[in-house]
């Protein structure tokens, strides 16, 4: 069993980290600029340093693409431990449940996206694979958090503000989610283990924004951008 759940584990975090590393905003900006975001704003490769600098319909498909890639990853991850953790015999139970693979694969694709191999480890910060993670797995803590996004967004204008609330908020939401599934104990701690490192990456990987709405010098969505 030991091994099956390593097999799972490597098979799910290498494909996750790959398909993480598809930067579509990098993609985007190629194809239709022949430029690369990460030269312009904050140098990021998400979704809005790419509304702001090159406007909506590249940032629509760059949500598209960032959302997807994170769905298909998650999906994969869970075929992936159900194939390998469920189909050992009708007495067999597997230590953790084929959702245990989604929530790892959300990890993996989330580093992928943040240190991408195909575009020199340098990407993004992961809230749009955390959305599309979230959506395919729960998406009633999926709608919870969107709308807390929202509203936050709505009253503060400041994006990455609503994105460290969310990921903060993301683990606790979903412990409650899979308590009220009535999740094993192991699988449990396993999701809530994975949820926090996600929540936690994602706030770490927010640091400068931080300091910036610290200093109040942040971007508020609407306001001009600078060019460097």
């Amino acid at each position: 069993m030991f091994l099956h759940i390593v097999e799972a584990c490597l098979l799910t975090a290498g494909s996750a980290y790959l398909l993480g590393s598809l930067l579509f905003g990098v993609l985007v900006s190629k194809i239709m600029y022949k430029d690369d975001v990460r030269q312009h704003g904050s140098g990021n490769a998400g979704m809005t340093n790419v509304l702001r600098t090159y406007g909506k319909l590249p940032a629509v498909l760059t949500t598209i693409g960032d959302v997807g890639k994170s769905v298909v990853a998650v999906k994969l991850g869970q075929f992936i431990f159900d194939s390998l953790l469920s189909g050992t015999g009708a007495d067999f139970q597997p230590l953790l449940q084929p959702i245990c693979g989604a929530y790892l694969a959300a990890i993996f694709c989330m580093l992928g996206h943040s240190k991408p191999v195909f575009f020199g480890l340098r990407g993004g910060k992961g809230v749009l694979v955390g959305a599309g993670a979230a959506l395919a797995t729960e998406p009633i803590a999926c709608l919870v958090l969107l709308v807390i996004f929202l509203v936050e967004v709505a009253i503060t204008h400041i994006v990455s503000l609503g994105s460290i609330i969310i990921a903060a908020l993301y683990p606790v939401l979903t412990l409650c989610y899979w308590l009220w599934k009535g999740t094993d104990a192991a699988s449990l701690v396993f999701i809530t283990v994975c949820c926090v490192l996600m929540g936690t990456y994602v706030i770490w990987l927010h640091r400068s924004n931080i300091q910036r709405i610290r200093d109040g010098k942040e971007y508020r969505f609407g306001q001009k951008h600078k060019s460097n």
